[in-house]
């Protein structure tokens, strides 16, 4: 289990593609399928970062339906995933949340699709991921992608995932890979 990492879907601060920032919506497939992914990786916590109080109700309301509602019966093992879902109205707030848990602050990792100049790769981050007593807070942009800001004031910057020429995947899509990356069992081919 790594109960020490945690993701965050940023929807504020993000950029829009004329990059203006922007507060974007949330959607009810990043809700289910990011919790599936959070609990498959064993992680500690999916925040849904938004300061929109319509979009913190939403998703409010979703959750409660398949954790505490009719869905909640209907199918148990997404009331399990959706269990680690927090909705949080900024970045720090979620911040402090993981702070108050583990006693300290964690290290915040950027993600993106375009390459950053001290990006991290997925082997460094592997590694960091061992200390078991240092939370970290892997935040995801929705639109097109977190702010310069939300970058310059996080610990590392991930490299992107790299493609064949082509770069836009979902952000349902670059949590699973990820995550795989980071988490997955790896078998040495050899063996």
């Amino acid at each position: 289990m790594s109960s020490n990492l945690y993701i965050g879907l940023v929807h504020h601060p993000v950029y829009d593609r004329r990059r203006e920032v922007v507060t974007t919506a949330v959607t009810n497939f990043d809700i289910h399928d990011i919790s599936r992914c959070a609990r498959t990786f064993g992680l500690g916590g999916f925040f849904i970062i938004t300061p929109l109080e319509s979009q913190v109700e939403l998703v409010e309301r979703i959750i409660s339906h398949w954790r505490d509602g009719e869905g909640a019966a209907y199918n148990p093992t997404r009331k399990e995933s959706l269990s680690l879902v927090r909705v949080s109205r900024s970045i720090d707030e979620a911040d402090q949340e993981i702070s108050r848990l583990h006693q300290r602050r964690p290290k915040r990792v950027a993600t993106g699709a375009s390459p950053h100049p001290d990006s991290i790769g997925y082997d460094e981050l592997r590694g960091l991921l061992k200390d078991e007593e240092t939370p970290f807070f892997l935040l995801f942009g929705t639109g097109w992608g977190l702010t310069q800001e939300v970058k310059d004031s996080s610990d590392y910057v991930l490299a992107p995932v790299e493609g064949k020429g082509y770069n836009h995947l979902s952000v349902r899509s670059a949590v699973a890979i990820i995550l795989d990356r980071l988490l997955g069992d790896r078998i040495n081919s050899s063996e």
